[in-house]
């Protein structure tokens, strides 16, 4: 029997469907009994008092009917719902999430209208329901869910270092451009400390060579030498940048400086904290076993997957992350195949950096890269194929309880002659 038919014998004739349309501040309820027999969709608070209104009024609507299961379905939304998904999960009843392109779709359908109302919605999610279209809901605990947290702080924490980075750049260039190109990366630390204390070209016109030159050396333990440094100081007396209002800018300049540090403490900080919750997993030193894959990575896809002993196939973990195949083809034209991005964004993300990890020389996935890319399929589209089969690769070690094996099938061979 197929996962569609074994979801579709699960809303059966003792089944009450519940579907509900998530907002900030209030939601909206839906009830549907296998007979059609249903209520107007209702509005109750996002509070704790709203929750109770919710429940009681599921179970008078379960007893009237006489109905043994529930099945509660919502679309995929942010934070907004996670307060009455926790508390429905405490509940006797199935959970289940909607892909909000199928309510979409099906919406037109519901009175041959495009129209959205709050009261609408929920009677699209059940008919969605009705038809199979669902997925479980994952909900992490323990470890787990702290790595899922630590790994979301972590990519704000990212994403907010690179704007405040960005921003920083931008008004060096004001006052100092010739900065810009004298380091590979502008972010390095000797650049933050020589833009800490000497931000404009006056600041470090003030030093001489040898000076400049041995804090160049002691902040990046010998990386940088005299050259760099004689570089440095011809480039801040032959400066173009303006002198207007240099002040000013140097002050938010120092102010930038400051909160990249910050940021980077703070970064530091989380990836530590996602080592010790990682010892509490047993299964993630197997994931950790994969050379070029690394504690950031193992963290994330264990705090957005949960527990991989609850996937029964590859393809459904796969699925999950937005990794399946499509194509659209009709008649004589054969569509391209496209991965389908329904799933966990972040997902993809980790694994498509683990790619371009393993693919490199000697990596665990550089010779089926390279088979790709020689068979002539572009570079982006072979590192998505290694983000698959990494991520199957995981599913395969977490269900066999087994450690990674560089060569296996060659090895294999070896023994069996």
């Amino acid at each position: 029997m197929t996962t569609k038919a074994q979801k579709i014998k699960r809303v059966n004739k003792d089944s009450m469907l519940v579907s509900l349309d998530i907002g900030k501040t209030s939601h909206f309820g839906y009830f549907r009994a296998p007979d059609g027999q249903d209520i107007r969709p209702f509005e109750f608070k996002n509070n704790r008092d709203g929750f109770l209104q919710f429940w009681h009024r599921l179970c008078r609507f379960k007893n009237q009917h006489g109905l043994t299961q529930v099945m509660v379905g919502f679309e995929s939304t942010g934070p907004y719902a996670e307060p009455l998904i926790h508390f429905i999960k405490q509940k006797p009843v199935q959970l289940v999430q909607i892909n909000p392109t199928h309510s979409k779709r099906l919406k037109e359908l519901t009175g041959n209208s495009p129209n959205k109302t709050d009261r609408k919605d929920p009677k699209v999610i059940a008919d969605v329901m009705m038809l199979g279209h669902y997925l479980t809901v994952v909900l992490p605990q323990g470890a787990a869910a702290q790595l899922r947290r630590l790994t979301h702080a972590r990519e704000r924490a990212i994403k907010q270092r690179t704007a405040t980075l960005n921003q920083l750049q931008d008004l060096v260039f004001i006052i100092f451009p010739e900065f810009c190109g004298l380091f590979k990366s502008f972010s390095c630390k000797t650049s933050l400390h020589l833009l800490s204390h000497y931000p404009t070209p006056e600041a470090l016109g003030t030093l001489d060579l040898q000076q400049l030159s041995r804090t160049m050396r002691r902040v990046s333990r010998g990386r940088f030498n005299h050259q760099h440094a004689q570089r440095l100081l011809q480039a801040a007396n032959a400066s173009v940048g303006i002198r207007e209002a240099s002040q000013s800018i140097t002050e938010e300049i120092r102010h930038l400086v400051e909160q990249l540090h910050t940021l980077d403490g703070f970064v530091q900080q989380l990836e530590q904290k996602m080592h010790l919750y990682l010892d509490q997993i047993p299964f993630s030193t197997l994931l950790l076993s994969m050379p070029g894959i690394g504690l950031i990575t193992v963290a994330g896809l264990i705090g957005e997957v949960g527990d991989f002993r609850n996937f029964a196939t590859r393809s459904e973990i796969i699925k999950m992350a937005g990794l399946d195949l499509f194509e659209i083809s009709s008649g004589k034209h054969q569509g391209r195949r496209h991965i389908s991005k329904r799933g966990r964004p972040l997902m993809r993300k980790l694994l498509y950096f683990a790619a371009i990890n393993t693919v490199k020389k000697n990596g665990i996935m550089h010779a089926p890269y390279t088979r790709m890319v020689e068979r002539g399929m572009p570079k982006i589209k072979a590192l998505v194929a290694i983000s698959r089969k990494l991520l199957a690769v995981m599913f395969a070690l977490v269900r066999d309880q087994s450690m990674f094996i560089k060569d296996y099938n060659a090895k294999s061979y070896k023994l069996a002659a």
